[in-house]
């Protein structure tokens, strides 16, 4: 079985293109032991945008101390034909943002979790979330996806979030989907 961590990922943001996810993961790391005792949420959400011959998605990677800024990135995969089916579409953009949270196995949370810990005392915290860009309203065309998303998120062990709370997909991602 091939190791995830050995994949050709590629990930970029405004200041560097073609990260590996270790340098990813680094930066992480880098920017969680600038302040170890700050409220840290790690979160994923991936978005899509149906083009002409093709459909980009879109995954982002935050990793936000509260009130003191993030650090982030993304990951751009495109499927070569329009994904028109909203249940097909939206379990594509759960399954890349699985992929990428199972990159983060046990032993590299812990990492993570570890540089906090000792803090936690003093009101520090680390939580992980999963962005799906889904809502339950009403008028919203995905709201018959809620339940199947969100199970699929907190079986990888993380916090579902869905739209208007799901950010890092709605806002982050999309941006970078056109």
């Amino acid at each position: 079985m091939r190791k995830l961590q050995a994949l050709n990922y590629s990930f970029e943001n405004l200041q560097e293109k073609n990260l590996t996810f270790e340098q990813v993961f680094d930066r992480i790391v880098w920017f969680i032991k600038r302040n170890p005792k700050g409220n840290y949420r790690l979160m994923f959400g991936t978005d899509s945008q149906v083009h002409a011959t093709f459909t980009r998605f879109v995954t982002g990677i935050v990793i936000q101390q509260e009130g003191k800024g993030a650090w982030a990135c993304i990951r751009k995969v495109s499927i070569p034909r329009q994904i028109t089916n909203l249940h097909e579409k939206i379990s594509f953009e759960t399954s890349l943002t699985e992929e990428i949270v199972s990159m983060f196995t046990e032993k590299r949370k812990d990492q993570l979790i570890n540089i906090v810990l000792p803090h936690i005392y003093k009101g520090a915290s680390f939580t992980i979330e999963g962005h799906i860009d889904i809502g339950s309203q009403n008028q919203n065309k995905t709201k018959l996806y809620v339940r199947e998303m969100t199970s699929r998120i907190e079986s990888m062990g993380i916090e579902p979030k869905i739209k208007p709370e799901s950010y890092v997909a709605s806002a982050y991602a999309n941006r970078y989907t056109k």
